[in-house]
């Protein structure tokens, strides 16, 4: 029996996206009682943006929470170049969702009257 020689592994094409998430009211959502809605600060690996803002999407559904409006603020080297200050927390989260292939929430605000 001879060992079949092992492909070399292709280096994935999945990048972290970081995505401004709002949603809206929906019940079981886990929300604070008077909030009226959050923002969601999420890092989603993906492809490319759009399959990340899906994924999220989709993940949060079925979480039972109302999405209302993504806003992408791009890869990790994306917001480097454009000068964001990104912490050491942020970036372990980062690859994290890289890492696992997920999405993570880092960051939720409610929205009160």
């Amino acid at each position: 029996m001879t060992d079949a020689p092992k492909k070399p592994k292709k280096p994935s094409r999945q990048q972290v996206f970081t995505l401004l998430v709002q949603i809206g009211r929906k019940d079981g959502d886990g929300l604070p009682e008077k909030a009226t809605g959050a923002a969601l600060m999420c890092f989603s690996s993906g492809i490319d943006e759009a399959e990340a803002v899906r994924e999220t999407v989709a993940i949060l559904k079925q979480a039972d929470t109302a999405p209302l409006d993504v806003t992408g603020y791009g890869t990790l080297a994306e917001r480097e170049a454009e000068g964001h200050d990104i912490g050491d927390d942020e970036r372990e989260l980062m690859q994290r969702a890289l890492d696992e292939n997920s999405v993570i929430i880092a960051q939720m605000t409610p929205f009160f009257d």
